[in-house]
């Protein structure tokens, strides 16, 4: 029988690894919206099944440790964290999924101008989610605090790229079917911040034992 020590290390490596499957499915979604790549998107479907056999090996995993060890404060903390984490990676997964739906469908569209925001967009939204992985692996406060402030940048660039948007679909009818579709692959990368909010925001619960759910403390 393994080690309770030696089970939480392979809970927070099995983390790891769904998260770095995560992380490539978002990049790959997004470079099948901006390239108009069909591999790029056929591979995130390919990962999906793996990330979600995942989440449910993590839950299973995380459960068990609970309910038969008996953890004390620090590990009992950690291990309420990797359940967020875990479902939190898993709603990730399936966010990079409906991305690749609509640059599937973007692919037999018209081309628009605002598809130049995106990338933008994908970038804050990605390098929030890498700090915030990068947080919890480190268990790192200060970089989950700037996790949490990179939020309303996110927040305004979604609301710019939705008034182009609607500016386009305005002026040309043919623009409307692309530029829904760009509207919702926004609306999802500011879900996948949110995601790594919330991740960050689990890492400030592990380490420092507090609730910033509110960010309140976080602006002040």
């Amino acid at each position: 029988m393994k080690h309770f020590e030696e089970e939480l290390e392979e809970l927070k490596n099995r983390l790891l690894e769904m998260a770095g499957l995560v992380e490539s499915a978002v990049y790959r979604s997004v470079a099948a919206v901006v390239e108009k790549d069909p591999d790029q998107a056929q591979q995130v479907l390919k990962n999906e099944a793996r990330i979600n056999q995942m989440e449910i090996e993590n839950d299973e995993l995380t459960t068990r440790l609970l309910a038969t060890q008996q953890p004390m404060a620090v590990d009992m903390r950690f291990l309420t964290a990797a359940l967020k984490i875990n479902s939190d990676l898993e709603r990730m997964g399936d966010l990079a999924v409906t991305i690749v739906e609509r640059a599937l469908s973007l692919m037999r569209e018209p081309v628009i101008r605002p598809e130049i925001d995106i990338p933008q967009l994908a970038k804050l939204s990605e390098s929030m989610i890498r700090k915030s992985l990068d947080a919890f692996v480190r268990r790192d406060p200060e970089m989950a605090r700037s996790v949490l402030l990179a939020d309303d940048a996110v927040d305004s660039l979604r609301d710019a790229i939705y008034e182009q948007l609607i500016e386009f679909m305005k002026q040309e009818p043919e623009n409307v079917r692309p530029g829904v579709n760009l509207m919702f692959v926004a609306r999802n990368l500011e879900r996948l911040a949110d995601h790594a909010t919330n991740i960050a925001e689990v890492v400030l619960f592990l380490v420092q034992g507090v609730d910033v759910r509110h960010h309140a403390e976080v602006r002040e």
